[in-house]
C-alpha cells in the first residue's frame, strides 16, 4: 500500500511540474496577483474578473522572470480573458471534457506568487450552461471540489493523463467552477480575430411568464418571453415585434427565460435571417426577422 500512495504522490507532483511550466502569474488587479496558462506560443487566457486594468500588465514566468503583456480582449459572458506576451514557455496539453466522469481525480494549478501551487480533487458533476446566472455562456462546465485558494483564478484544471481540462474561476460564488476547453477555443479565436466578442442583437426587453393552460398546449410548452420593450431601429422592431408579444421560439429552441435568448444569440447568427414564433392575440404566428449584431455600448 505504501509504495502505491508513493506512486501516485511521485505522479502527482510530476503532473504539476510538467503542466506549471505553462501557468504563469498575472498582475493585471490591485490585490493579489491571479494566474493564467499558455493557449499557444504568446498566446495565455485568464479570468476577465482578475483583469481589472487594460494596461500596464505583467506575467511572472516559471523562472521567476517579469515581463509586459498587452490585452487581446475579454468576454464578461464567459469569465475569460486572453493576453499576448513574448513568452517562450511550452504549450500544455489541451483537451476537451467529453470524456470526463463524475469522482475522477483532477489537479488545480496556480501561481499566484513565484511558485506554482496546486490542490488535489474530483470532478464533483458535470454541468450545463443552463445552470449558470443569466448572461454567462459557457459550454457545459465542470465543477470540482478543489479548494480555490486566492489567485487561482485563471489556473489550469490537469486530468490523471497530465492533460489541461480548462480554467478554473471562483466566479460564482461557493463553487469550484471550470471553464471547459471548448468555450475557450471559441471564445480565444473570436478575440484573435476581432479583438471582441460579436453578439447577435434582436433589439426587445423581455420577462419570463407562465402561459395559461389553452396557450400552453397551443404553444407546447409551459413559459416564454413577454416582450417588455423594442428598441427603435432594431431588428426585433424591422422584423415586426410588438410589445405584448409572447415569444416561444427562436427558430426550434424554445424560448422560456431571457437566458435562453441569451444563448441563441450567438455569433454566427448574425446577418442571418432567423423565424421568431411568438403569441400574439391567442394565436401563434410566426416572423422572419434578421439578426444585427449588438452595438458596443
Amino acid at each position: 500500500m505504501s509504495d502505491v500512495l508513493q506512486n501516485l504522490s511521485d505522479e502527482l507532483a510530476a503532473l504539476t511540474e510538467q503542466v506549471g511550466a505553462s501557468v504563469v502569474r498575472v498582475e493585471a488587479r490591485r490585490r493579489l496577483p491571479a494566474s493564467g496558462v499558455l493557449w499557444e506560443r504568446g498566446v495565455i487566457v485568464t479570468s476577465n474578473h482578475v483583469v481589472e486594468r487594460d494596461e500596464d500588465i505583467h506575467i511572472g514566468l516559471p523562472d521567476g522572470k517579469r515581463m509586459a503583456a498587452t490585452l487581446v480582449g475579454r468576454d464578461p459572458s464567459s469569465d475569460l480573458a486572453v493576453l499576448r506576451a513574448e513568452c517562450d514557455l511550452p504549450v500544455p496539453s489541451w483537451t476537451s471534457s467529453e470524456a470526463i466522469r463524475v469522482g475522477q481525480l483532477v489537479l488545480a494549478l496556480g501561481r499566484p506568487s513565484e511558485r506554482i501551487m496546486a490542490t488535489l480533487g474530483v470532478v464533483s458533476a458535470l454541468e450545463s450552461g443552463d445552470k449558470l446566472p443569466a448572461g454567462m455562456q459557457i459550454d457545459p462546465f465542470l465543477q470540482t471540489d478543489v479548494v480555490m485558494y486566492p489567485g487561482f483564478s485563471g489556473g489550469a484544471l490537469v486530468s490523471a493523463g497530465g492533460r489541461v481540462l480548462g480554467v478554473n474561476t471562483s466566479a460564482m460564488r461557493g463553487i469550484s467552477l471550470t471553464i471547459p476547453t471548448n468555450t475557450i477555443r471559441r471564445v480565444v479565436e473570436t478575440l484573435l480575430r476581432h479583438g471582441k466578442m460579436k453578439r447577435g442583437f434582436l433589439g426587445v426587453g423581455a420577462q419570463t411568464v407562465k402561459l395559461s393552460p389553452a396557450l400552453a398546449a397551443l404553444a407546447g410548452q409551459a413559459y416564454g418571453l413577454l416582450v417588455a420593450s423594442v428598441e427603435p431601429d432594431s431588428p426585433a422592431e424591422a422584423g415586426g415585434v410588438l410589445i405584448g408579444d409572447i415569444l416561444v421560439r427562436f427558430d426550434q429552441t424554445a424560448l422560456g427565460n431571457p437566458e435562453d435568448l441569451i444563448r441563441v444569440l450567438q455569433s454566427d447568427c448574425i446577418g442571418k435571417s432567423v423565424t421568431l414564433t411568438l403569441l400574439r392575440g391567442g394565436a401563434l404566428q410566426s416572423l422572419s426577422v434578421t439578426i444585427g449584431e449588438r452595438p458596443v455600448r
